[in-house]
């Protein structure tokens, strides 16, 4: 798989700084953003919903392994899910996760594993975009590979949008972890033999969320397919040469013109970690942006 250009451009700075002021509100959508469909021409569906999950994994395959690991162990009765995964076969761990769990017969689900070139993942928007505008499903869960989708999760989502037409939707709660190191066991797991992987429940604790933020949004199938993820946004679509922070997740709200609608979805489970796996810098860099990370949170 050939690398996509990279190139850089001078102006690259400036306009991913008017793009994150853009997004806070301080110039209107319409500017970029194509009409999307309004809230009276998007579908109402009801009964059995489709619903896509997608997620990229880029040397995360110890918090990959536990959300697959979900969809098997607690499948959805009242919904079919295809579960979308962008990944680089240089990543050999998750490779082997992807291999594993494709040979996985799990009723409601479909798996689907897209490769990209590197510099294509380290942009996520590129993939979710993708995803985006090709989806079938009536509903599109835009998510991180460390998030979980436990007991009642995707059928209770699928009876909550019965009938709805939201642009975007959110679980108003998830339960969390601490930041775990990364030797903490849970972490730990053997590729050479592979299993169903669940959690110890009494790690986690309770957050409320006030906006669909990146791992928690859940966009109506009409404006996935309408606007893609950001695709009016030329600099989000641009291959990069490390991993990118995920500032486009922000503007995808903007140009839906929304923070998303608060749902009770319940077994909304994610695995916080100290260390970003994805980091393509030196040692010293990583370690630096991990201990920022330990000292600045704030769950």
């Amino acid at each position: 798989m050939s690398a996509p250009t990279t190139h850089k451009h001078w102006s690259d700075p400036i306009v991913s700084r008017f793009l994150r002021l853009a997004a806070s509100g301080l110039v209107p959508p319409s500017l970029f953003q194509k009409p999307l469909p309004t809230e009276s021409e998007r579908a109402a569906r009801t009964g059995v919903l489709d619903i896509e999950v997608v997620s990229h994994c880029w040397q995360y395959s110890h918090f990959l392994i536990y959300q697959l690991s979900s969809l098997a162990l607690f499948p959805p009765t009242k919904a079919t899910v295809t579960t979308t995964v962008y990944y680089n076969r240089e990543d050999t761990r998750t490779a082997a996760v992807l291999d594993f769990f494709g040979r996985q017969q799990v009723p409601g689900v479909t798996w689907n594993w897209c490769e990209l070139p590197r510099e294509s993942l380290y942009r996520r928007a590129i993939g979710r975009n993708q995803a985006a505008l090709a989806t079938k499903a009536d509903w599109i869960w835009f998510t991180d590979c460390d998030l979980m989708f436990r007991e009642n999760c995707i059928d209770q989502l699928a009876e909550l949008l019965q009938g709805r037409r939201d642009a975007l939707v959110f679980p108003e709660r998830e339960r969390i972890t601490s930041l775990l190191a990364d030797d903490d066991p849970m972490l730990n797991f053997d590729p050479a033999n592979l299993h169903l992987a669940d959690i110890d429940d009494s790690r986690f604790v309770e957050q409320t969320r006030d906006r669909a933020t990146g791992p928690l949004q859940i966009a109506h199938g009409d404006m996935a397919r309408a606007g893609g993820y950001c695709d009016c946004l030329h600099y989000y679509q641009k291959p990069a040469e490390r991993w990118c922070k995920a500032h486009e997740d922000r503007a995808f709200r903007w140009l839906l013109g929304t923070q998303g609608t608060p749902l009770p979805i319940p077994g909304v489970y994610r695995i916080r970690h100290i260390s970003k796996g994805r980091y393509t810098g030196s040692k010293l860099n990583t370690q630096i942006r991990s201990s920022v990370r330990q000292a600045t949170d704030k769950h």
